[in-house]
């Protein structure tokens, strides 16, 4: 990791031994003691936006190098709420966001990263992922659609695929938003209570909640293979969507920050132009 990471719930996954059953899901300290107590997070949250708004702004004119921000979490974890809370403010002209469902026939034509780096951040912008290629670490495993070989020829072409990204200039960042199964169960009800959101909830969710323990063996698999110095892993506590947010906007502004995008030198004199 290339950045000096800043004090949050959040952790960075940096050894083969990682247990994700050893991350809180309510963790939010050192943000605060309970749960209610956070009357410093709205200001804060301002100066990260202020902030990451600059710092897109010198990352656009340099337009030489990008950010990939990749979003996992089980069904309910919030990724479109944490996408919307980081983006605020942002120049979404500098934005390039791709959400990554069940491939098309078209795309089960080619090989699984195929239509992935297609979606990856142009120069000068911050891409995000809304799932990703671990999809194919993750949901192809749970239901037995590759075998073990399979998934581990997959972590290393992942992990060939980001350091091509690396070596290009796209800084990887990568976010597991973890939630316990108690609150998907009330988010999911909530869902169902109020008919203004009837239209998140999807049956299917149901199905996939019967595989809980095997989806958190794949995802803690996965990060413990396919987490790199320059391609982290971070899990996200993400029962309290304050805290998930506040975490988040740190790491990605501290990231930027590292960066320290500048914007290109003008060829000509500032001094010697008249506007008439």
């Amino acid at each position: 990791m290339n950045f000096k990471l800043p004090k949050t719930p959040a952790v960075y996954v940096k050894s083969k031994s990682f247990r994700l059953a050893d991350v809180g899901p309510d963790d939010i300290t050192p943000f605060a003691n309970r749960p209610d107590d956070k009357s410093d997070v709205a200001p804060r949250l301002l100066e990260l936006r202020r902030r990451l708004s600059e710092l897109q702004e010198l990352l656009y004119a340099e337009h030489r190098r990008s950010l990939l921000i990749v979003l996992q979490a089980m069904d309910t974890g919030g990724k479109d709420g944490a996408i919307e809370n980081l983006l605020t403010g942002v120049n979404p002209a500098g934005v390039q966001v791709a959400t990554f469902k069940a491939p098309t026939t078209e795309e089960l034509k080619h090989d699984f990263l195929w239509r992935i780096h297609a979606q990856t951040p142009k120069r000068g912008h911050i891409g995000v992922f809304n799932r990703s290629h671990y999809e194919d670490v993750l949901i192809t495993r749970v239901h037995g659609l590759i075998d073990a070989k399979t998934c581990q020829e997959r972590y290393d072409d992942i992990n060939h695929f980001e350091q091509l990204l690396t070596r290009n200039g796209t800084v990887v960042l990568k976010f597991f938003l973890h939630i316990s199964k108690d609150e998907q169960a009330q988010r999911l009800q909530a869902r169902l209570d109020d008919p203004a959101k009837n239209w998140k909830f999807d049956p299917n969710d149901l199905k996939e909640r019967a595989y809980w323990d095997d989806y958190q063996q794949a995802y803690q698999d996965a990060m413990r293979h396919c987490s790199s110095e320059d391609a982290p892993w971070f899990v996200i506590p993400a029962n309290h969507k304050w805290a998930r947010d506040l975490a988040m906007s740190e790491i990605v502004v501290a990231a930027l920050e590292a960066m320290n995008p500048q914007p290109p030198k003008p060829d000509f004199d500032p001094k010697q132009q008249v506007i008439v």
